[in-house]
């Protein structure tokens, strides 16, 4: 830290001062010595004796001046005492600059950090403080983020709701007023009407389910689970919905068992959510395919694919928020919340693992990545390069 002219010059004020008074009380101390002694005879033969029995060096040296010896003694005291009462209002006027330095960060200077370099403790309470204003500053945007967040939901859920709630009000209106031709258009009126309603359903479930896994409490019911197995009862479980939209399901790498400690049943919301989403998006595709092996140590790797239209770019870093769709999505055929993958990587995160995407003309994947032992905790890589699932 550099010191302006001003602290200069009342740090060299400062040393003159000590100087002085510390001279003037030396010279007071010898001066009541001196006069104890002259008027001591005692005293004056005792210290004369003294001198005689102590001899210096070789040449046996006697110590004539107890006064030489006495200043020299002083002068070391008085130097040491010189530099702590310097040092001492160095360490005040750092202090200063510090104290100054937050009062400009307090009156709404909030990007600003003190970049004083010290030494010793100093520089820890610097370092202190400016790792308190980063977390001040990270506390506020993530408390500007969760209001931010609250309004969007709101309107978001308010959008999805007025939707389907628009066209059963639309269709049970022309019912009651009795606005049908015949039998049949009562009964195409009523379908829609269910089916709307149906869609309001899952959108509160999805609502339910998504605040309910986002809640770091959440509890889990973990138990030793076969991936292998799991993936096999699967494309079983889809392999007719999957017929009826023009694609096959098959499950790769399953000859083998390959357990780890998880939620069955929230894991297999993943999974359902990842396969749902391959039929609804997959069409002009012909193939989804799971498959699950040994990732990095500790790490298993399920990767649910399909050869359907490719995710753009753009929407790749995106897809994971709620209520976030691919714009290709937003039609009346698919639909959808928007919820099912930001409840997956919810689940996934509960379980300590994380989910990558990638998606080309060929291919699009998507890579669950789970710690084999349920309280492991996996660190996503910088640059996540997933490799396709041979077909």
């Amino acid at each position: 830290m550099k010191l302006t002219g001003r602290e200069k010059t009342e740090l060299f004020l400062e040393g003159i001062v000590t100087v002085v008074l510390l001279l003037m009380l030396n010279l007071s101390i010898i001066i009541l010595i001196n006069e104890s002694i002259l008027t001591n005879p005692g005293l004056r033969d005792g210290i004369f004796i003294i001198k005689k029995s102590i001899v210096i060096g070789p040449d046996h040296y006697h110590l004539w001046s107890w006064e030489n010896i006495f200043i020299a003694l002083m002068l070391i005291f008085d130097a040491a005492v010189v530099y702590w009462r310097l040092i001492r209002r160095y360490h005040q006027m750092q202090l200063r600059h510090i104290i100054s330095e937050l009062h400009y960060i307090a009156n709404g200077h909030l990007d600003h950090r003190i970049g004083f370099k010290f030494k010793g403790n100093t520089q820890s309470v610097v370092e202190s403080i400016n790792a308190l204003v980063e977390s001040v500053i990270k506390s506020m945007d993530e408390e500007r983020a969760i209001e931010n967040s609250k309004d969007e939901l709101i309107t978001n859920v308010s959008h999805d709701l007025r939707t389907p709630l628009t066209s059963i009000l639309g269709y049970l209106g022309l019912i009651q007023d009795k606005q049908y031709k015949s039998e049949a258009d009562l009964l195409k009126y009523t379908e829609i009407a269910y089916l709307k309603a149906k869609q309001m359903k899952s959108l509160v479930d999805n609502l339910f389910e998504y605040t309910k896994v986002k809640q770091t409490g959440t509890p889990l019911s973990i138990n030793r689970i076969d991936l292998s197995q799991m993936m096999e009862q699967l494309v079983a479980s889809f392999e007719l919905e999957a017929k009826k939209s023009g694609l096959q399901i098959s499950a790769q790498g399953t000859d083998k068992p390959m357990h780890i400690e998880a939620d069955a049943e929230k894991l297999g919301r993943v999974f359902n959510n990842l396969i749902s989403n391959a039929i609804k998006y997959g069409k002009g595709g012909h193939h989804i395919y799971l498959a699950c092996k040994t990732g990095r140590p500790g790490e298993a790797v399920i990767h649910v694919s399909n050869d359907g239209p490719k995710i753009p770019k753009k929407s790749l870093n995106q897809i994971f928020e709620r209520f976030y769709r691919v714009e290709e999505s937003r039609n009346k055929d698919t639909g959808g919340s928007g919820l099912g993958l930001a409840i997956a990587q919810s689940i996934i995160d509960l379980h300590g693992g994380y989910i990558a995407v990638t998606s080309d003309d060929k291919l699009t994947t998507f890579a669950i990545h789970l710690p084999f032992k349920y309280g492991d905790k996996l660190s996503r890589p910088k640059q996540d390069q997933e490799p396709q699932i041979a077909r």
